[in-house]
Formats: structure tokens, C-alpha cells, sequence
């Protein structure tokens, strides 16, 4: 089998590892990919420029299977392309990309079927915006896809202000709108299903930690560290989010008319008043992908080719009961910018967990140099939490380059 994926981070670094240690041994492909990841994957032969040179190269290839990583080639029709291509594809459509691509699609998909979330308004401009904000702290998000720094949450007016500018006046994000979303309190846990023509698989539950500094502090950022386990949510919650969040769902995608094969991945808020929706991705999330993938056992590949043809056989796979915990290193001047060229040490150091790439480059030596805001993330399992998380830790201090930022309450916070 000849497997694809579509992408170039962390993410799809975790993805392509996971394929390429599947039972069937598929031979791995990955585009656009990454130094790092071509060092495990083929690249994909041809001249790419847009999904449909994407999509013709890898007919030409014969590719049997098709793994969407990043959300921006789903939301332009990876998916409807390349399955009328003939090749199975893993992701969504680009209409049902919406969930992730649209904020205002995703709040409106919630209310119309009972799914729990924050309460919202809609803004064309930043005056309407202004007038939404009752209180704060407030949330604001772009509607359309920003790479993960379109959501801020604004503790005062001066931030709402510099956010509005950026979004209206600068149009940092390229045209669209502002949702101005009820603040919500709470631990964040993510929930992640294989979703196919109705039926759908949980995964391990993550956590990702969104900001910055130690203690939630500090700017927000992609993710800086996640934790994994089947032990995260106690049974009775985790059933309370199957039956309201990813049950009614999946129902309100067959309602709607919606092809949906892919990853659905709920972030959520666990407030007092109980689990609420706060986003909705149709890929995996990163760092969660890198937390969580390790523990899938079997074969991952033959699984998402069939779930890719409409038939999810949860037999093809397990799940590690072990815990997970994965540390993001990032470059200096993240996430407001990031440096490059920074030489990577230790690497080859790193013995007892894993490495995933996600902004790096290899250099006319050879060696790894930061090319990006997150430049890698190390992972390590343990039987309970604290062994992963010393465990990631001491492997993590192997690795050292100019100006690495990380947090050293991953795995710590929010278990207190």
C-alpha cells in the first residue's frame, strides 16, 4: 500500500511515524514534508503548485491512500479532489471543512443540534464587535482559518482594540469576521474520533496547554506541550461527552447531508455547568497528535484506508494504556515571530522518547537548525503520569538550541 501525507509539522511528522510502524509496512509518502520527515517518508515525485498538481501526482504515483494533515489543503478541496481522483481520501470535504474553516459554520452546526457551547455574536466590523463585548474577559475569533492565532482571549478593552485592528484594519487574517464568544472556565481536554459515514471510534483524550508561559500565563500560541491518557477523564464524563458532544455530532453531520470521513477533534471546556464545545477541528490537533499517536498500536494504515471507504473496523487497532506526555520546544521570539538558524544539539542524545519535528531544517552540514516558531517536541510514555512526565523531561534537557522556550508544568497543571 502507498500511503500520503499531506503536510509539513509536528503533526504530520507523528502521522507519518505512526503509518510507517503500521503492521502492513505501507511505503510512506508525504508532501510538501519536512527534512525530518523525509528522512522516514518518500517524496512525492513531480511538481506540485496547488491541490490539483497535488492530486494528478499522486495518481501518477499510484497512491492508494490519502492522509490529510494540514486543514488548509481540506478546506481547499484535497478530499472532493482527489477522491473523484479515484483515491480514498482521510478528511473531510471541503462543505464539511467548514466546521473547522467557518467559526460562525461550527456555532451555528452546535445550536441547531443541541451540541453545549458558549454563547456568541457575530460581527462584520469592528464597531459591531465592540458592541457585542458585555464584559470581560471576552473571546474573540477570526471566522476563517488563521493557523491557530486567530482566537485571543481579551482581559481588557485595550486588547479587544489591538485584535480589532488587526483583524479589520490590518487584515492580518485576509477578509472575514469576528465572533465575540461567552468566556468560558475550566480544565480543556480534546477529544479526538475517526468519524465515517455515521459510525465513529474515540481516541485516547488529550489535553494541549495553549499558552505560552508556566501557569497558563502568557501569550497564546499553537500549543506548547500536550498529555495523553486514557485515565485523563473519569469514565462517567467521558460518556457524558460521547452522548452530547461526539455522538450528536456525528448524528447532526448524517442530518445535515454532510461527507465527513476524517479525524473530528472537540476541543472542550469543562465548566461547572459541565462539558462545552469550544472549536471543532477536522484534522488531528497539534500537539495532541504528537501526544496521542504513539499510543496507537496495530495497524493504523489499513484502518484509515477503510475508514476512508466508509467502513470503520475498530479491530485493526489498540490503544496503549499507558500516559503520554509531550513538550514543545520553541524558538526565540515565539510566538509574536521566531528566529531561525539556530543549531539543534542532542538529538541523537534523546534515547527514551521521541522526537518530532516541526520547524526545523537541516543545514549545508547536515545538521538540524530551527526554522520555524515550534521547532520540535519530545514525547515519552510511562505507566502513570509522573513517570511520563519525568521521563519527557529529562529526555527534553538533551536537547538544547539559542533561545528554546518551554514550559515545565506540561503534565502538571490542571492535575492539582
Amino acid at each position: 500500500m502507498k500511503v500520503i501525507v499531506v503536510g509539513k509539522g509536528g503533526r504530520e511528522h507523528a502521522l507519518v511515524t505512526a503509518l510507517v510502524e503500521s503492521d502492513c509496512a505501507p511505503e510512506v509518502y508525504c508532501y510538501p514534508g519536512s527534512d525530518a520527515i523525509l528522512d522516514v517518508a518518500r517524496e512525492l515525485p513531480g511538481v506540485v503548485s496547488d491541490v490539483d498538481s497535488l492530486v494528478a501526482a499522486m495518481v501518477a504515483e499510484g497512491i492508494d491512500l490519502c492522509v490529510g494533515g494540514e486543514e488548509v489543503w481540506l478546506a481547499n478541496g484535497l478530499a472532493d479532489k482527489a477522491r473523484a481522483a479515484g483515491i480514498p481520501t482521510w478528511g473531510p470535504v471541503a462543505q464539511s471543512a467548514q466546521l473547522e474553516a467557518s467559526k460562525q459554520f461550527a456555532k451555528e452546526f452546535m445550536i441547531r443540534h443541541d451540541i453545549p457551547t458558549g454563547a456568541y455574536a457575530v460581527a462584520e466590523n469592528a464597531s459591531e464587535a465592540k458592541a457585542a463585548i458585555s464584559s470581560y474577559p471576552t473571546v474573540l475569533k477570526f471566522d476563517g482559518l488563521a493557523a491557530g492565532k486567530g482566537v485571543v482571549i481579551c482581559n481588557k478593552e485595550a486588547e479587544a482594540d489591538a485584535f480589532l485592528g488587526e483583524v479589520f484594519e490590518d487584515r492580518r487574517f485576509g477578509e472575514g469576521r469576528v465572533l465575540v464568544e461567552e468566556y468560558l472556565e475550566g480544565p480543556e481536554v480534546s477529544v479526538i474520533a475517526t468519524v465515517a459515514d455515521g459510525s465513529y471510534q474515540i481516541f485516547t483524550p488529550a489535553r494541549d496547554y495553549k499558552r505560552l508561559g508556566d501557569g497558563d500565563e502568557g501569550l497564546n500560541t499553537g500549543g506548547m506541550g500536550a498529555v495523553a491518557s486514557r485515565e485523563l477523564i473519569e469514565p462517567e464524563l467521558l460518556a457524558a461527552i460521547e452522548e452530547r458532544v461526539m455522538r450528536a455530532s456525528v448524528d447532526g453531520l448524517v442530518k445535515d447531508g454532510l461527507d465527513f470521513r476524517g479525524f473530528l477533534y472537540a476541543g472542550l471546556m469543562l465548566t461547572n455547568d459541565g462539558p462545552k464545545v469550544l472549536e471543532y477541528n477536522c484534522r488531528f490537533g497539534d500537539p495532541e497528535a504528537q501526544a496521542v499517536l504513539p499510543l496507537v498500536g496495530g495497524d493504523l494504515a489499513t484502518y484509515l484506508k477503510k475508514a476512508a471507504e466508509g467502513e470503520i473496523d475498530e479491530s485493526l487497532i489498540s490503544f496503549d494504556q499507558s500516559w503520554s506526555i509531550c513538550l514543545v520546544m520553541a524558538s526565540a521570539g515565539y510566538p509574536t515571530s521566531s528566529r531561525s538558524g539556530d543549531v539543534v544539539s542532542g538529538l541523537d542524545d534523546v534515547s527514551d522518547a521521541r522526537v518530532y519535528h516541526a520547524g526545523t531544517v537541516k543545514n549545508r552540514d547536515g545538521k538540524f537548525e530551527t526554522n520555524g516558531g515550534r521547532v520540535l517536541a519530545v514525547v515519552a510514555r510511562g505507566s502513570d503520569r509522573e513517570s511520563a512526565r519525568t521521563r519527557a523531561y529529562a529526555e527534553a534537557q538533551k536537547v538544547t538550541f539559542d533561545g528554546a522556550q518551554s514550559r515545565s508544568d506540561i503534565g502538571s497543571m490542571h492535575f492539582n
